[in-house]
């Protein structure tokens, strides 16, 4: 019999063929044919692509997590899927969305778009709730924001990679916001935090208390601090922008919790509305007893509660009536515990903290000008983001952890910040990613990860940061090329299969004694 370690080994060295056991799995699914044409057509792209994704994004889910989380989710979750022509009848199921999904029901309605089906297999797997419920409205919101960053991550294999090149292209995202926060989050505490975290959907444990915990022993206090508040900040925000019904229920609990703690502040007034309300509840149940026990009167209840119903709402029986009346009377009697709970007096300082706590989060962001509003918090998260990687790079040591982190920031440079503008357009981060460049490319020529090509400093960063604009995949496979044309100087990068195009230096003089290397020399970049 195989040992653990023998059977690991052994899947190692033999290849598996998952377009075989994609298509065992959809055998014993009465998806239509094109649906499981698209879902294996998803297959022989993630297959095809994942190998640049893999070094392109260093941490990631290896080619065989993916692909078997990915069959997973159909073989589990999915019981049905439809693909609709675009323009047909069965398209206004959609009522001008690209896909729905029904978790009740395990299904999913999709026009004919990988990517969309994707997005959509991915979000079915999704636990609505991941966030302790001890956070109030943040239970939600940073639940979705971590879900939906999350939905969109999966997807990035296929959007942005298809064997032979890397194309970014910001309007193919369902949200540029809440990728760059997911991104952001790998790079700060590794995918395996977060995956853990929206896989096992395990609300008793606090993962917003552990996310604090692993940013500050990364990072510090004072930016973990920060960071995570403006999070919270942003997950609000995000929800009013794609949910805009939210500002109106947020508008209204801040009212609603704002009068009760006006009314806790005057424990007397607070104890009379209790003990008021106790009175009527206890009258209520006995009213409720009284009924149920005597048919006539139950027999005149159930009259005059169908008179002021509409028809399709009429209660079908007096069995049923007397049914109903017993669920209102158990719920009346809940209210009451309740009450009598916050009567006593440690109960009443416990819900006064929970509701002071309640109007902080609900003040966290004014919903009258939410667009605003997250371009700025956006713009300070990244900020704090590169703080923390200046941090990172400080504590890296490590030949080959240097070597991921140029992949990382490089990748992180060309992020969408909005469309049409990556995160190396930002003008107002510019200065302090700037700083996180230098201090990564010092870093890396000092451990002699990659060469220098300058003896001065900032010339040498002015040469190499190029390389966090380009999309070759292997960056370890470059060569580069220092070049004058006219007055103006120039970088190009070689790698074994392409030539990627010149890019002008930010350099006005550049005299041969400031170099390393030789003038229209091809020079490979890591050592």
């Amino acid at each position: 019999m195989q040992s653990k370690k023998e059977e690991n080994l052994f899947k190692k060295f033999v290849k598996k063929d998952y377009k075989n056991e994609l298509e065992k799995v959809l055998e014993q699914k009465y998806f239509g044919e094109n649906a499981k044409s698209l879902l294996l057509e998803i297959l022989y792209k993630i297959e095809a692509a994942y190998k640049d994704y893999e070094i392109v994004k260093k941490d990631a889910k290896t080619k065989d997590e993916y692909i078997e989380n990915y069959m997973r989710i159909i073989e589990q979750k999915c019981k049905n899927i439809k693909i609709v022509k675009p323009n047909s009848e069965q398209s206004k199921l959609l009522d001008g969305r690209t896909f729905i999904i029904n978790k009740k029901r395990s299904e999913i309605i999709c026009l004919p778009i990988a990517r969309k089906l994707l997005y959509a297999i991915s979000k079915l797997d999704k636990k609505d709730k991941i966030v302790n419920s001890k956070y109030f409205l943040l239970s939600d919101t940073v639940s979705n924001m971590l879900n939906v960053g999350n939905c969109i991550n999966t997807v990035e294999p296929l959007r942005e990679f298809n064997g032979w090149s890397w194309t970014t292209v910001s309007r193919e995202y369902e949200s540029i916001e809440h990728n760059l926060i997911y991104q952001n989050l790998i790079i700060l505490v590794g995918s395996k935090f977060l995956e853990d975290w929206i896989k096992n959907g395990d609300t008793i444990i606090d993962y917003i208390e552990e996310l604090d915990n692993k940013l500050v022993e990364l990072y510090g206090a004072k930016l973990a601090k920060e960071f995570v508040n403006i999070l919270k900040q942003l997950s609000i925000l995000l929800e009013c922008k794609y949910n805009p019904s939210i500002k109106d229920k947020i508008e209204s609990l801040r009212n609603n919790v704002k009068e009760t703690l006006r009314k806790f502040d005057d424990k007397q007034e607070y104890i009379s509305e209790l003990t008021d309300k106790k009175n009527k509840f206890k009258k209520e149940i006995l009213r409720i007893d009284t009924i149920i026990s005597d048919n006539d009167l139950l027999q005149e209840e159930y009259v005059k509660r169908n008179e002021k119903l509409p028809l399709d709402e009429k209660i079908f029986s007096i069995r049923v009536l007397a049914n109903m009346m017993i669920e209102e009377r158990e719920e009346l009697f809940k209210e009451m515990e309740e009450y009598n709970s916050l009567l006593k007096p440690l109960n009443f300082l416990e819900k006064k903290e929970e509701l002071k706590n309640e109007y902080r989060i609900l003040n966290l962001i004014d919903t009258k000008d939410v667009n605003t509003q997250l371009k700025e918090k956006m713009q300070k998260l990244q900020a704090i983001f590169l703080e923390c990687i200046k941090i990172k790079i400080q504590k890296t040591e490590i030949h080959q952890e240097i070597i991921n982190l140029i992949y990382q920031f490089r990748y992180y440079c060309i992020l969408p910040f909005s469309l049409g503008e990556n995160i190396s357009d930002v003008e107002t981060i510019r200065k302090k990613l700037d700083e996180a460049g230098k201090m990564l490319i010092k870093k890396a020529t000092i451990t002699k990860t990659i060469i220098a090509f300058a003896q001065n400093e900032e010339i040498n960063y002015q040469i190499i940061k190029k390389i966090f604009q380009i999309r070759i995949v292997n960056l370890e496979d470059i060569s580069m090329k220092i070049f004058k044309e006219k007055d103006e100087f120039f970088v190009q990068f070689f790698d074994e299969k392409t030539t990627d195009q010149k890019i002008k230096l930010d350099i006005s003089e550049l005299n041969k004694k400031d170099l390393n290397i030789k003038i229209n020399k091809k020079v490979k970049l890591f050592e």
